[in-house]
């Protein structure tokens, strides 16, 4: 039984290929690092955050996405994978500001459930222009990796975000009944 956490969390399956991590990717959100299955809340994700890519190569260049598997809703996921952010070029041992941002990046709004959110990491073969989907919904990282030669992903992380109140329900407002 595997203890993979990207196992675990489905997204080995919805989203990716078993796949073995060859580089190492940290993701950090105002001085947090996402750890597999971390909850962060949409105040905490608002803005991009700082991707650190750790590899034995440095003159490699990689590719990252961010989808949201879970969208709209994690029982009714139609828009699965919803793309909120593309940066290609970046230079192995480098972050992503030093990249090419294809698709700008949109920030975790989830409004029913808990959502996951995955950064999947792509080595590039060479540097090539890689074009900006029409749409944000219904991206296929697996799609997306076959059409650019990428190869299965180098590394992957994701994290849970829900609506910044909590679990949905009724709550009692003084005033309102």
């Amino acid at each position: 039984m595997s203890r993979d956490p990207l196992v675990v969390g489905n997204v080995v399956g919805d989203v990716l290929d078993p796949f073995h991590k060859t580089a190492s990717l940290r993701v950090i959100y105002n001085n947090k690092e996402v750890t597999n299955g971390c909850e962060l809340k949409p105040s905490m994700v608002m803005h991009e955050p700082i991707i650190d890519i750790g590899g034995n190569e440095s003159r490699a260049l990689y590719t990252i996405v961010m989808v949201d598997p879970d969208s709209p809703s994690p029982s009714n996921p139609t828009k699965r994978e919803y793309l909120h952010w593309m940066v290609t070029d970046i230079p192995g041992s480098k972050d992503a500001s030093f990249g090419n941002e294809v698709v700008s990046y949109e920030n975790p709004q989830p409004t029913a459930g808990i959502h996951r959110f995955v950064f999947v990491l792509f080595k590039q073969t060479v540097r090539q222009t890689v074009y900006a989907p029409g749409w944000r919904q219904n991206f296929s990282s697996r799609d997306f990796s076959a059409y650019y030669n990428f190869g299965p992903p180098v590394a992957a992380v994701f994290f849970n975000c829900q609506r910044e109140n909590g679990c949905g329900g009724r709550r009692y407002r003084p005033g309102s009944g």
